[in-house]
């Protein structure tokens, strides 16, 4: 291949943990991140957990001179937390909030009201059209019973469907954020396998940062080592990760991340470490053609698609076992509704006793009475509520199921053809600036 154009593209990404008021050290850490930023001048910032537009303005301004772009994705309750700033123009945004987000009686969690979402923006570097996404899925909090997993498998598989179908026509695409996952979880692998995004940690020629590329580490001071059990050390949860097209390649040059407190302060700018990752952009003409190298382009998109469906089909079965237990707590909301609506037409039978027989007495004290029927109102509230959500989350999690189901079939059918479909028919590229899809052949 020659190599006709290289573009240098240094991208940053950083939880901020920015709850006022709850966040410690939150204003004073948002005035070092945002020194930090003016100093870096990085070309492209992806932020997560900016819960308060107050504080996005606040950086936006801070960094006017040298990010002169931004954009804050607004969603949920207290918003989707995300962020960008950038050097280069940004031309268009998008929004997709995920189905599925936890439970709203979960308060302590909170994910529930953060309407947690993947934002979108499209750039142009020289003649390159770069989409850039920034995400945030759900928390695990406990690895060992982790009721949250469903949730965060249908978030990943909307994820990597939400990139798929927007970056279409895109050279480059660039994804950022913290994805609450380890690198070989299910819904980490998942969204790679999908999409074809490759690790910038992985990928990097050159890492200077926390052993193993964690982002979530013991050393950090608003870290509680009872968070990362069984994991002594740290995890690595936060992401940069990207591809490039038929027409563009893409490499990461170097990568680096925060280690813990910031030289000269007692804290650190957040409770995850900052990613920074330094891309390298290529638009390249390819010129190696031949009988080899079809045959192990063959070779390799078979096996890729083979890995596809074992994944896709684990991740159905997380997603079947999600559906069985919405299911029961539906159940237990009704039951527990039937049992109030019940205990309700007891008491209007009892209040009608004094109507039904002139001259009785009520047999319940009257405050005992109100107190007995305002806790009946009470719980057919909140069963009828419960109802209503575990219905609604039962359909997301059909809806996917049924789309995981439908799409191990086409895996499947392409995959039983394609050793014979390789051998009549030539590979056909697909349009100028059209990324191939996940049931095509990679070059």
């Amino acid at each position: 291949m020659v190599n006709t154009e290289s573009i240098s593209v240094r991208v940053f990404s950083l939880n901020c943990w920015g709850i006022r008021y709850l966040s410690k050290y939150c204003p004073e850490r948002y005035a070092m991140i945002g020194e930090m930023l003016a100093k870096e001048e990085y070309d492209i910032v992806l932020l997560q957990e900016v819960w308060s537009e107050k504080d996005y303005l606040y950086l936006k301004k801070k960094l006017a001179s040298c990010h002169p772009h931004s954009h804050y994705f607004k969603s949920g309750v207290i918003g989707s937390g995300l962020a960008i700033f950038s050097k280069h123009r940004i031309h268009d945004t998008f929004l997709y909030r995920y189905s599925l987000n936890g439970y709203p009686y979960m308060a302590h969690h909170g994910d529930w009201f953060g309407g947690k979402a993947v934002g979108m923006a499209v750039l142009n570097l020289g003649s390159l059209t770069v989409n850039v996404y920034v995400t945030h899925l759900h928390a695990e909090y406990c690895r060992e019973k982790d009721s949250y997993l469903p949730h965060r498998i249908v978030q990943a598989w909307e994820l990597q469907q939400f990139i798929r179908h927007t970056s279409a026509g895109a050279d480059v695409v660039i994804v950022g954020g913290d994805l609450n996952m380890h690198p070989q979880d299910l819904g980490n692998r998942l969204l790679r396998a999908y999409t074809g995004l490759r690790d910038s940690y992985v990928e990097t020629a050159k890492f200077d940062g926390c052993e193993n590329g964690m982002t979530l580490i013991a050393d950090n001071p608003f870290i509680s080592k009872k968070e990362l059990v069984p994991f002594e050390k740290g995890i690595r949860i936060d992401y940069i990760l990207f591809k490039g097209s038929s027409e563009t390649d893409i490499y990461c040059d170097s990568m680096s991340t925060t280690k813990g407190s910031v030289p000269d302060r007692s804290f650190p700018y957040s409770d995850h470490e900052a990613l920074t990752a330094e891309l390298r952009l290529g638009v390249h003409i390819p010129t190696e053609t031949g009988s080899d190298r079809q045959s192990k382009k063959e070779d390799s998109a078979t096996g890729k698609l083979a890995e596809l469906v074992d994944i896709v089909t684990e991740a159905r079965t997380e997603v079947k076992v999600g559906l069985h237990c919405a299911e029961m707590m539906r159940y237990t909301a009704a039951r527990t509704g039937i049992m109030g609506l019940a205990l309700l037409f007891l008491e209007l039978v009892i209040a009608a006793v004094p109507y039904l027989a002139l001259g009785a007495e009520q047999p319940f004290p009257r405050t005992s009475f109100y107190l007995l029927a305002a806790l009946c109102f009470a719980i057919l509230l909140v069963t009828s509520l419960l109802y209503i959500f575990y219905t609604m989350e039962l359909k997301s999690l059909q809806g996917a199921e049924d789309q995981m189901r439908l799409a191990i079939g086409s895996l499947q059918e392409k995959l039983r053809g394609f050793p014979l479909a390789g051998l009549h028919n030539p590979p056909r590229r697909p349009p100028e600036g059209q990324q191939r899809s996940a049931f095509e052949p990679e070059e």
